[in-house]
């Protein structure tokens, strides 16, 4: 529970409160986090502009559908200035996982986001356990073993 709840507050501290737009994003994210608690946490940062990105979409569509059940969940923060390019790129290839957007990228500069897409994994203690830069075939499997181990940890 207090790992939880450090997560909260490291997200909540992350985000900010500079915009009317990033209050939204802080909100959602807390309430996202909050509804998942015991659960394994996938935080994607992503932009429409970003190649890999339209590599780890069908990923983390197809991750999602294969691990939901054992209690694993994505949230991804989409960070273009403009909505509408996020929607274009999610017309083109649909996430079927909750998008947050926050246009002014407070959580990526908070983070220290220096490559898209940057992932964070959060335990079901609601403690962050790792980040990721970028996304190839190799971390494709990499990804997927670290969902496993995290999915399996409580189970022993």
């Amino acid at each position: 529970m207090k790992n939880f709840i450090k997560v909260l507050i490291i997200f909540s501290l992350i985000i900010g409160n500079t915009s009317v737009a990033n209050e939204l994003a802080q909100q959602q994210l807390e309430q996202h986090i909050s509804d998942n608690r015991g659960k394994v946490i996938y935080i994607d940062f992503w932009a429409s502009w970003c190649k890999p990105c339209r590599k780890s979409f069908p990923w983390m569509n197809e991750m999602k559908a294969k691990y939901e059940a054992q209690g694993f969940v994505i949230l991804s923060v989409n960070l273009d200035a403009e909505r509408q390019f996020a929607d274009e790129f999610l017309a083109e290839i649909p996430a079927n996982f909750k998008v947050i957007y926050d246009p002014k990228g407070t959580t990526a500069r908070k983070l220290k986001v220096k490559g898209m897409p940057s992932s964070y994994m959060v335990n079901q203690e609601g403690s962050i356990v790792s980040a990721h830069r970028g996304f190839n075939q190799k971390k494709k499997v990499a990804f997927e073993k670290e969902i496993i181990e995290l999915l399996n940890a409580n189970k022993s």
